[in-house]
């Protein structure tokens, strides 16, 4: 799932098509949806990108506030935003809407306690070429309203300076940079990192070129952005080159507390220590799994093998053509959701899911399959989609290296299951349709939860997909728990990335460049969050087997998958607590 950095939200996650009417909001939504005003207008203040995303209008033609000061006038609004909340707090009555005035205080205290530790232990660096590219892909899109499109503009020119008031952003990067440069204390980014963000810089200007032309901005007005943007990236890395590189650390571990503080942010709440036992165990199991149906597998497709490994080779041999992949996907969504409906596991949304392959530019920013949020403010009707990255072009500046691990048949099973339905599009696709407030949409994210429910959505799924989709089923699994583990592994200097790559390829057979991804991953990327898949998948079957062995028969599936839908992003103890006192005496009453 894409990753919104205002929030730390997701990854990996916007809707077009035929308007649906959504349910009326109650009461208490309305009224924590007043209060989340507190805290939005405040991250949009600084995140004008992150307003966009979200559907919050005013703010399409504005940029991301990178003007000396930054750390401490973000910080100061933010403790005067969580103060505000705690007044708030002090005087509401209703049991939701304090439920949701202390998730955005603790969501306010945890950005607070980032900046702190970020301008503790790091020297600041900017990936400008990235923040464009996702300024402006968030307004070029089709499903985004034709009216919104010309903003993009508007903000390019923002962001090269060509506006008033504007100062061009690769001027402001260098400026938060140098203010911190004589401080040897701080660490430079990782060299891998920054070495990969170079790289991706011509991919980012040659993406927006084609939105551009897209969409119609490729007037004398627009090209003459396009342009000063190149030029200005160049410079840009020029001085990267020159400035940053040499501070540049070759150790890619983080300081413990910045490695504690990102693991606590995507919602992990014991030590990695345990993580990692947990997620071990679960990996010699299912590759035991594995190794049992492997047989069963190759017989049924005719492969020449038994062992695990192998079988999953030959089923990646079963590769789907780039004109294939969206025809597959969907025909297999179809079997999916006639599943969902026959064996009653969770209500579908009344809009369509969508899918399609990502662009060069977009692999670059977000090198996994993910899926693209709705907004959840002033939706009329738009969708989630479900994108599929191909390729990694960012390894190396090789193109040649694409996937092999999503666009073999088998893996078309439980990737829709996991991206799109029943996992992270539903989820999504639900909480706009049913009306969840914004507290539980937005400022709760966190990755146990929305990772969770993908994984768990795969798990439900399983039972009912042929025998080589199972297979490929066990083997995501098997990947996630790995995550588990190498990452705080990695991390905590117990393994080096060379032998993790190799347990990637050749325990849990990802591809080379897919193997590559995953380590960035884990290194510099996104470091902790790929452990919250396994461990959000715990918490949600854990929470399953207490809801059933506490109803027995009257344990309804379908029922217990809304209700956790319905409850939004909570994280695992406050959705185990509305689950223990809110649906376990319903359903009793039934």
């Amino acid at each position: 799932m894409r990753k919104i950095p205002a929030l730390a939200l997701a990854a990996t996650l916007t809707f077009a098509g035929a308007l649906h009417a959504q349910a009326a909001p109650a009461a208490w939504i309305e009224r924590s949806n007043a209060d989340a005003k507190v805290l939005l207008d405040t991250i949009a203040r600084f995140n004008p990108e992150f307003a966009s995303q979200v559907g919050l209008p005013g703010y399409d033609s504005k940029v991301a506030d990178l003007k000396p000061g930054i750390d401490e006038r973000s910080r100061t609004a933010l403790v005067q935003a969580r103060d505000r909340l705690g007044k708030l707090l002090a005087t509401e009555q209703d049991p939701n809407v304090r439920e949701d005035l202390k998730i955005m205080i603790e969501t306010t205290a945890q950005r607070i306690e980032g900046i702190d530790l970020d301008r503790k232990y790091l020297l600041p660096y900017q990936d400008v070429g990235a923040l464009v590219f996702n300024g402006e892909f968030v307004l070029l899109k089709d499903d985004v309203d034709a009216a919104r499109r010309p903003a993009a503009l508007a903000r390019l020119q923002c962001y090269v300076g060509k506006a008033p008031g504007c100062t061009p952003v690769t001027e402001q990067a260098k400026a938060l940079t140098t203010a911190r440069l004589g401080n040897k204390a701080l660490l430079g980014p990782y060299q891998g990192e920054v070495e990969q963000k170079l790289a991706n810089t011509p991919r980012y200007v040659e993406g927006i070129r084609q939105l551009f032309a897209k969409y119609k901005l490729d007037t004398p007005e627009g090209n003459a952005a396009l342009d000063a943007l190149d030029a200005q990236l160049k410079q840009y890395d020029a001085w990267v080159r020159h400035t940053v590189l040499p501070r540049a650390r070759t150790d890619f571990r983080l300081p413990e507390p910045l490695y504690a503080y990102r693991l606590r942010q995507v919602g992990i709440d014991i030590p990695p220590e345990q993580l990692m036992k947990q997620a071990e165990l679960e990996f010699m199991e299912l590759r035991g799994m594995m190794q049992a149906m492997a047989p069963a597998v190759a017989k049924a497709e005719g492969i020449h093998a038994t062992d695990y490994r192998d079988v999953l080779k030959a089923l990646k041999q079963q590769q789907l053509s780039r004109d294939q992949v969206e025809p597959w996907y969907h025909e297999v969504l179809g079997h999916i959701e006639d599943i969902i409906r026959r064996e009653r596991i969770v209500t579908l949304p009344q809009r369509q899911m969508q899918m399609r392959v990502a662009s060069e530019a977009e692999a670059a920013a977000q090198p996994a399959p993910h899926m693209d949020p709705p907004p959840f403010l002033n939706n009329h009707g738009e969708r989630g989609t479900f994108v599929l990255t191909m390729g990694n072009p960012a390894a190396n500046g090789d193109k040649s290296q694409a996937y092999d691990d999503f666009t073999f048949k088998a893996a078309a099973w439980t990737l829709t299951a996991h991206e799109g339905r029943p996992g992270h599009e539903l989820q999504f696709a639900a909480m706009v349709e049913r009306g969840v407030s914004l507290a539980r949409s937005l400022f709760a994210f966190n990755s146990v939860n929305v990772e969770g429910w993908a994984l768990y959505a795969e798990s439900e799924m399983l039972p009912y997909e042929p025998p080589a989709g199972q297979f490929a089923a066990l083997q995501a699994r098997l990947q996630r728990a790995a995550r588990a583990y190498l990452d705080p592994m990695l991390n905590l200097g117990l393994i080096t990335p060379e032998r993790a790559h190799q347990v990637l390829v050749h325990e849990v057979g990802l591809s080379e460049p897919m193997a590559r991804q995953e380590i960035n991953r884990y290194t510099f990327r996104a470091p902790g969050q790929a452990t919250a898949y396994f461990y959000g998948y715990l918490r949600l079957q854990q929470l399953r087997l207490q809801t059933e062995l506490a109803l027995g028969p009257k344990f309804d599936r379908l029922a217990f998958n809304d209700f956790v839908i319905g409850q939004g992003l909570l994280p695992p103890e406050q959705l185990a607590e509305a689950v223990r006192t809110q649906f376990v005496p319903a359903q009793r009453k039934h």
